[in-house]
């Protein structure tokens, strides 16, 4: 009996160990926002390479599982977790929207874009103490509203958003405007399978 409960412990022991190491790496190529090759994502998640290799399957399966917008890609040998294709019309449109943002800036309000609404703290987490200007700018510019809650608020875009990036708010979530077609993104950013990517950070929330 007591070698049943034993070898019952170590596989859950090994299940929670399994899903930690996801985490880790899952946290490694959200906030990276590049390729990274496997002696980056070894040395970034001190995790082997065998593992890793075994983690990005993983990854690549439960994103497919959830018909998320994310999903890993490889490329000669590297891996990113990125947007999918479909979905990369708001993500342009946020790069070369204005010189008025610096780079950061524009990282931080795509995230904010993607995953609202969302607690400014995990923003913080994601971007770093930075991230307290870029909100603010944001909001002094009426892009952003924010609502207090406990100690941090939550951020969501406001309407003015949708009209500085040319892009229009539906019942969907958010679809490009384009003049020479009827096409539209349609992203539904509170989407649960777009929020799986976050509630690593967001568990240690006050």
């Amino acid at each position: 009996m007591s070698n049943e409960v034993s070898s019952k412990t170590l596989d859950e022991i090994d299940e929670a160990r399994e899903k930690e190491d996801l985490k880790k790496l899952e946290a490694v190529f959200f906030v990276s926002g590049r390729f990274l090759n496997m002696q980056e994502l070894i040395g970034l998640s001190d995790l082997n390479p065998v593992i890793v290799r075994e983690l990005i399957a993983k990854l690549k399966e439960k994103y497919g599982n959830f018909d998320s917008a994310i999903e890993i890609i490889e490329k000669n040998g590297m891996w990113k977790m990125d947007v999918g294709q479909e979905y990369s019309g708001i993500i342009n449109k946020l790069a070369t929207g204005s010189a008025e943002f610096s780079k950061a800036e524009q990282e931080t309000l795509a995230i904010i874009a993607y995953k609202q609404p969302i607690k400014q703290s995990v923003i913080i987490k994601i971007r770093g103490n930075k991230a307290y200007d870029h909100i603010k700018k944001f909001a002094d510019l009426n892009l952003l509203k924010k609502k207090k809650e406990g100690h941090t608020h939550i951020l969501s875009l406001a309407d003015d958003f949708y009209d500085y990036f040319s892009v229009r708010n539906s019942e969907e979530g958010i679809s490009e405007r384009d003049s020479n077609s009827e096409e539209t993104m349609n992203l539904n950013m509170r989407e649960k399978g777009e929020n799986d990517s976050l509630k690593k950070i967001d568990s240690g929330e006050e």
